[in-house]
């Protein structure tokens, strides 16, 4: 199993657990009395369990089981590769911080926080795609 592989499953096993403790959160407040930043977690825990979780699996057993792009490059660029995972937990983390942020003060920090990561993303999924077009063959 290639290194990244192993760095987007384990990654994404953090994230099932932070995705999870943030539905224990948001449960929780309305049974205990709760700090009102719980309240605007819900999107947190959403983004958590979608983007931390999800897709980085994918990407982390796609990268390591698709059909290989040529004999010296099995898997594509290495490089892009690195460059997403990067880019996906960089996008994660700035979501985490910015969506309490936006939503206690909007049009404030929060709002670049949640544009950045949203270009962020997108910059994500579009390495990811380059990376794994060609290796998209036909029978």
């Amino acid at each position: 199993m290639p290194t990244i592989t192993r760095w987007f499953i384990k990654s994404s096993l953090v994230f099932l657990i932070v995705a999870l403790a943030f539905s224990i959160l948001l449960v929780g407040r309305t049974i205990v009395d709760l700090p009102e930043v719980v309240d605007y977690l819900g999107p947190v825990h959403i983004h958590a369990f979608m983007v931390g979780w999800v897709t980085q699996l994918i990407f982390g057993v796609v990268y390591w089981m698709f059909p290989k792009y040529s004999k010296e490059k099995p898997r594509g660029s290495e490089g892009v590769a690195w460059a997403t995972f990067g880019l996906l937990n960089t996008r994660l983390f700035l979501r985490v911080l910015g969506e309490p942020l936006n939503a206690l003060a909007p049009d404030t920090e929060g709002s670049w926080l949640l544009v950045a990561s949203a270009i962020i993303q997108w910059l994500a999924g579009m390495a990811f795609v380059v990376n794994t077009w060609s290796r998209v063959k036909e029978w």
